[in-house]
């Protein structure tokens, strides 16, 4: 089953992605781990080592599933939502470099979502 079939739309995968990342811990160690995967497949580029890109898949995946394991509690979403939850992770990137993710938590608590209270 093709995730646009589980859940249409990526507006509405976000919430529930962000449910899935309520505590702080766990957003730190996507944040850690997207960071060393974008910065060992940048250097990949220039250095003409490709397997670069493989240790960054490696420790963003790595830190990312540490954290659902050990601190979240749950499932990470990639295994049943490898795109969405890839694009997601990108955004709440962003909006943690921008210390933005705070208020999209609270903005999706409001709204009655998946997110916490």
């Amino acid at each position: 089953m093709s995730d646009a079939a589980r859940i249409p739309t990526f507006q509405e995968f976000w919430p529930f992605y962000v449910s899935q990342h309520r505590k702080p811990g766990t957003r730190f160690l996507h944040f850690v781990g997207t960071t060393l995967g974008l910065v060992l497949f940048a250097l990949a580029i220039p250095t003409g080592k490709p397997f670069l890109v493989l240790w960054g898949l490696v420790a963003a995946y790595g830190f990312a599933w540490i954290g659902h394991y050990f601190i979240e509690k749950n499932r990470p979403a990639t295994f049943q939502y490898p795109a969405w939850s890839f694009l997601c992770d990108l955004k709440m990137y962003g909006l943690m470099w921008r210390g933005r993710m705070g208020a999209e938590l609270e903005r999706l608590a409001l709204a009655g979502s998946h997110a916490p209270a």
